[in-house]
């Protein structure tokens, strides 16, 4: 049954490139025969599936004013720690109600998929100036230091520099490499 269900999820998928860690444990429950459930089986496939159907990172931000993150996809499970809103996070697996994501520490946890907003932030893992244009001599807008969470903003940029907003107002250019979460 899970070979068949397997077969089934990768042939129908628009999957390019399987993480290879999870087609070995596809492959060591089909060896070793350890059968789930066939309900549980397919919703893990489904899951994988569709949380790997893009090559791009997928980066979303906490959407309520606070977010519990989990160490399991429950809510029985062990509560590891809070994030605030607009905290961006990486997602790993999506479940559709439960989404496995990574910190900016790299930690993983789970979140309910309804605390996340598809808002990109991004997060300032170094203390940086914003810029008024793409470029190191341009004009300061302001200065932000380490941890502050600034809005993504779309553009065409240069490569290395990102357009970015603060809570408070202030717009500008920021070199990517001051964050994290805007690949």
């Amino acid at each position: 049954m899970l070979q068949k269900l397997t077969n089934l999820i990768i042939k129908t998928s628009k999957v390019k490139i399987l993480n290879a860690k999870i087609l070995s444990m596809l492959s060591i429950m089909i060896l070793t025969k350890k059968i789930l459930s066939p309900i549980k089986t397919l919703a893990i496939l489904i899951g994988l599936t569709f949380s790997f159907n893009a090559l791009a990172l997928d980066y979303r931000s906490i959407a309520a004013p606070k977010a519990i993150l989990y160490d399991a996809p429950s809510t029985e499970a062990s509560k590891l720690y809070i994030l605030g809103q607009g905290y961006p996070v990486e997602v790993i697996v999506n479940l559709g109600e439960w989404i496995k994501v990574r910190d900016a520490l790299g930690g993983l946890s789970w979140v309910e998929g309804k605390q996340l907003s598809n808002k990109r932030t991004v997060l300032v893992i170094a203390k940086t100036d914003i810029k008024s244009a793409e470029d190191a001599s341009a004009s300061l807008v302001a200065t932000v230091e380490k941890d502050v969470v600034l809005e993504l903003l779309p553009s065409t940029t240069k490569t290395g520099w990102i357009k970015v907003k603060h809570r408070d107002g202030a717009t500008g250019y920021v070199p990517n490499s001051a964050l994290w979460g805007s690949n």
